[in-house]
């Protein structure tokens, strides 16, 4: 026994085996380094996006020229980088376009419902209702099949009274038709994240980002056009600065989100970008004024006591589904 386990310490293909396993889990730490790193920033990014969207519309900008406007420059600012620094990330094969497409449109068609509320809601509460998105996902995830977690039962016990109080404005009026927008807008954004984590299987982050923006901008940019007979323009160039501050923003957040769902996957990039929500209170607090009642803070505490959870949030160990719309975003060789 003894000289086999000294034979074993010898033995130059094991010392090369235990090598090759400490690199490649070097190389998987830094991958998740990177993406915690990319998920926090998106989150900062995504959490100034309401703030000069909603400085913007204040302003004088109609809210969907601001969706049509931020998502088209945007898409040019990624498109004119990737052009000058990694010109072979433009380079993506019909099937990836095919899913970027998708996911582009989906999400641009949340971002109409995004922009339209937050011209009626306040960017604090906005933020925060869109921020319900990981449990919009967990609901994509039960509609194909996946039975829900009795934790997903309590963090849904919880959301549904957190939203019913932070519609409780100071003046007793909630204006339900940006509340149901905003909520329609987190279920759309939601169902891209797993399409997009799809593509990234096989594509780089770059390439993802420019062609996801670029459907976008083919869905957001038309229906303004065609719906741009009665909205308002804004009297000054003023609000083309928080539009342009916005546009930075959504580049760089567009281009983390997807560098922190690449090396950590949609679940947990989801998770991190919760931090958002503080940094919407802080700002839109500071930047334009805004301020939650008792009743609202409480309802916050409860959506977010129904994130946090949803890190400890999964699926029953050992049991399968049988996929009924989503299989197909299921990469080669996936357990």
């Amino acid at each position: 026994m003894k000289k086999d386990v000294a034979s074993n310490h010898s033995n130059p293909l094991h010392l090369l085996s235990l090598d090759a396993f400490q690199v490649l889990t070097q190389q998987q730490m830094r991958r998740r380094g990177r993406g915690i790193l990319a998920a926090l920033g998106s989150a900062f990014f995504l959490g100034m996006t309401p703030i000069f969207g909603k400085q913007a519309i204040l302003m004088g900008m109609s809210p969907l020229a601001v969706a049509a406007v931020r998502t088209s420059l945007a898409a040019l600012l990624v498109f004119l980088v990737v052009l000058i620094f990694s010109r072979q990330s433009l380079y993506i094969y019909p099937a990836g376009l095919l899913g970027c497409t998708i996911a582009g449109w989906i999400n641009g068609i949340g971002s109409l419902f995004y922009y339209s509320a937050l011209g009626r809601v306040e960017a604090s509460i906005g933020h925060l209702l869109y921020s319900l998105y990981p449990l919009f996902l967990m609901l994509w995830l039960f509609l194909d099949g996946q039975t829900p977690s009795r934790l997903t039962i309590l963090r849904i016990s919880l959301a549904i009274p957190g939203v019913y109080l932070l519609t409780q404005a100071n003046q007793g009026k909630a204006d339900w038709i940006g509340i149901v927008e905003m909520l329609i807008a987190a279920g759309f954004y939601a169902l891209h994240l797993p399409i997009n984590q799809r593509v990234l299987f096989d594509m780089p982050a770059p390439t993802v980002t420019f062609y996801t923006l670029l459907a976008m901008s083919s869905v957001v940019l038309p229906f303004y056009l065609l719906t741009n007979r009665h909205v308002g323009q804004p009297d000054n160039l003023q609000a083309w600065q928080p539009l342009l501050g916005l546009t930075l923003v959504t580049f760089l957040a567009r281009l983390m989100l997807f560098i922190g769902v690449k090396h950590l996957g949609g679940m947990q990039t989801a998770l991190l970008g919760l931090g958002e929500i503080i940094v919407v209170v802080t700002f839109s607090y500071l930047w334009i004024g805004e301020q939650l009642n008792w009743l609202q803070w409480s309802g916050a505490c409860l959506l977010i006591a129904s994130m946090l959870l949803f890190g400890l949030d999964r699926p029953p160990a050992g049991t399968s589904h049988r996929s009924l719309w989503l299989g197909w975003l299921k990469p080669p060789m996936s357990p």
